[in-house]
C-alpha cells in the first residue's frame, strides 16, 4: 500500500502537466496545494505526496483521512476568500493519472455554470501580479485556517474527560 512506511515511498514528482498548468500555493502534511492558472474561477489542486497514487484508495487509511481533512481546508479557505455559490470538489484523473483533487468555487455568474468547469473553453491566464498577489492571499488564509484549527482543537481537549 503507498505510504504504508517511509522506506516504500519513492521520492515524490509532480506531474509536468501539474506543474505547467499551476502555481504553487502551500504544502499541507500530506498535499501539495496548487493554484490552477485559470482566473476564470478560483481553482485549486490538491496533490498527496504519495508515489505512485493514482486513485484515493491506494492511500494508506491515514493518508485518506487526511486528505478529506486538507481537502475540507481548501474548501474553507476558497469560502472565505470568494463566497462561492457552490464548492465542486472532483479525482478525475483522466488526463493527469498522478492522484490530485480539484476544489473548485463556483458562482452562479461564471462562464461555465452550472455545468462542469472541465472542457468549458480556454484556460484564461492571470496577470503574472495578479497571480502572485492571489497566490499570497491564499497562502496567508491558508495559514489563518490551520491556525484557527488549532485553537479548536486545543479548546476541545481542555473540555474532554479523561
Amino acid at each position: 500500500m503507498v505510504g504504508s512506511g517511509p522506506e516504500a515511498m519513492p521520492p515524490f514528482a509532480l506531474h509536468p502537466t501539474l506543474a505547467r498548468d499551476t502555481r504553487e500555493v502551500v504544502r499541507l502534511p500530506l498535499c501539495r496545494v496548487l493554484l490552477m492558472r485559470d482566473r476564470r474561477f478560483p481553482w485549486l489542486i490538491l496533490v498527496p505526496e504519495r508515489e505512485p497514487a493514482r486513485e484515493i484508495h491506494d492511500l494508506a487509511p491515514a493518508d485518506r483521512a487526511a486528505l478529506i481533512e486538507e481537502i475540507a481546508r481548501a474548501g474553507e479557505v476558497l469560502t472565505r476568500l470568494f463566497r462561492p455559490d457552490k464548492l465542486n470538489v472532483g479525482a478525475l484523473g483522466n488526463i493527469v493519472p498522478q492522484l490530485h483533487v480539484h476544489v473548485v468555487a463556483r458562482s452562479a455568474n461564471d462562464p461555465a455554470w452550472p455545468g462542469p468547469v472541465w472542457g468549458s473553453g480556454a484556460a484564461v491566464p492571470y496577470p503574472e501580479g495578479e497571480l502572485e498577489e492571489l497566490r499570497e492571499r491564499l497562502t496567508a488564509e491558508f495559514q489563518q485556517v490551520v491556525e484557527n484549527k488549532g485553537r479548536k482543537g486545543q479548546q476541545g481537549r481542555k473540555g474532554q474527560k479523561r
